[in-house]
């Protein structure tokens, strides 16, 4: 009696689980290739799903000869491999890469729905623990591969953004903006650091990636994003959240840059204009046809409209109480990267020489979609730029392959960088790898 009773909690998940993916499979999108990129993407009728479209691409690790497709006249190599889960990467001034080894923090257990999500996170490769350290990676002989790797800095919670303004070296964890003494050539840090300033992080704290920026001043930009697909959970939870931060690490003085930011990711300052640029993801649950994910420049004082309306004005009513009085002060984005796509990494090409076409604008990790049929992203793509913005020509893939023809994923690129040669760095984080793109000799 006492093993029936055991298994019923067993069964019920199971059943729970079952119907939950049943009622996932979703809808297919129907438009076209890259119909959903660009100045103008195309917008679709909004189709309010009770759950989202499943589809994870399920994780088929690299074997040792194989690498992603690099665009014509590219080629790519392992810069680094056998790291655990490896994001965000900053470049030091002597060539040094630091590379965060990271994860979310532990997510919620209890539940059929908690449950049934850590199982597919697990299946999408993102349920590994978090190492919580910075690795420093150098290319000792120059031959473009790195043969130093060593734990830089550890003990941290959930990091991600990373900036070094002088001899100090900033972090962006989960829940705090700390500093760090930093000395050139150092392969470890063992300072404890000082905190700058809390960031939030209470639970369940979805979006848990800080992005961090340093702007030539020497102001720190940093990326919250929301805990909540649209305020689903009450604005309360929302409070500094979906938003920019400009920071002074000097004085710990902090202030809203710009907002209504569902997923601002990455961060960057074009070279040309100055201007702070970002990576944001938008939300879930429309439909495969929306809503694109964007990259744009952050503008202070700005509103992006979330959690109320996208791209400009076009009004969520899932959302309540309606807005509809603050669409006419909302900013619109720059420039589409497509439905979906997880845009997580963002640099500029001034310091990368990887010859024509990529000599003017940005490149654009695209981490991939797990709620869209067919999948979208799992590529990193270059967006062109004139006079400091984004042009009316559709993305151009860079780096490809990251999916099989099955459907199953080698890797997932996250965050892109310029090396000390101009070569591009793509982390890979379910591949545990550093790719590294030249122009092809």
């Amino acid at each position: 009696m006492k093993k029936h009773i055991i298994a019923i909690p067993a069964i019920l998940l199971l059943i729970g689980g079952g119907t939950f993916l049943y009622l996932a499979q979703g809808n297919t999108a129907q438009l076209p290739p890259g119909a959903d990129t660009g100045k103008e993407p195309v917008f679709t009728t909004a189709k309010n799903e009770m759950l989202p479209t499943v589809n994870i691409a399920e994780v088929k690790p690299w074997t040792a000869n194989e690498k992603p497709v690099a665009a014509k006249g590219l080629t790519v190599a392992r810069y680094a491999e056998g790291l655990a889960h490896p994001r965000s990467l900053l470049r030091l001034p002597n060539g040094d890469i630091l590379v965060a080894e990271t994860n979310s923090p532990p997510r919620p257990q209890g539940g059929i729905v908690n449950k049934v999500m850590n199982f597919l996170m697990n299946k999408a490769g993102a349920g590994v623990p978090s190492a919580n350290r910075i690795t420093l990676l150098r290319d000792t002989d120059g031959d473009g591969k790195a043969e130093t790797k060593t734990a830089f800095l550890t003990g941290l919670n959930s990091p991600y953004g990373m900036a070094l303004i002088g001899d100090t070296l900033y972090v962006a964890n989960t829940d705090a903006l700390m500093a760090f003494p930093y000395k050139e050539g150092d392969t470890k840090i063992t300072d404890k650091g000082r905190k700058i300033i809390d960031l939030p992080a209470q639970a369940p704290n979805q979006h848990w990636t800080k992005s961090l920026a340093a702007s030539p001043e020497g102001l720190l930009y940093v990326g919250v994003g929301s805990n909540s697909n649209i305020g689903d959970n009450g604005l309360d939870v929302e409070k500094n959240r979906a938003l920019v931060f400009e920071v002074n690490p000097k004085t710990g003085y902090k202030r809203i840059f710009a907002s209504g930011l569902r997923n601002p990711v990455g961060l960057a300052f074009e070279p040309k204009s100055g201007e702070l640029w970002g990576v944001v993801n938008e939300r879930d649950m429309l439909g495969g046809d929306l809503v694109p994910d964007y990259l744009t420049r952050v503008e202070f004082g700005a509103f992006y409209g979330w959690p109320w309306n996208y791209w400009g004005g076009y009004e969520d009513r899932r959302v309540q109480p309606q807005r509809p009085e603050i669409r006419e002060y909302t900013k619109r984005p720059d420039y589409a990267l497509g439905n979906h796509v997880a845009p997580l990494g963002l640099t500029f090409v001034d310091k990368l020489q990887l010859g024509a076409p990529f000599t003017d604008g940005a490149i654009v990790g695209l981490h991939g979609s797990w709620n869209r049929k067919p999948a979208a992203g799992y590529k990193v793509v270059y967006v062109g730029f004139a006079d400091g913005e984004a042009g009316k020509a559709k993305p151009v893939d860079v780096l490809t392959g990251f999916l099989d023809k099955d459907g199953a994923a080698h890797g997932r690129p996250v965050d892109v960088t310029a090396d000390a040669k101009g070569a591009l760095l793509v982390s890979d984080d379910v591949g545990g790898v550093v790719w590294r793109v030249t122009k092809a000799q």
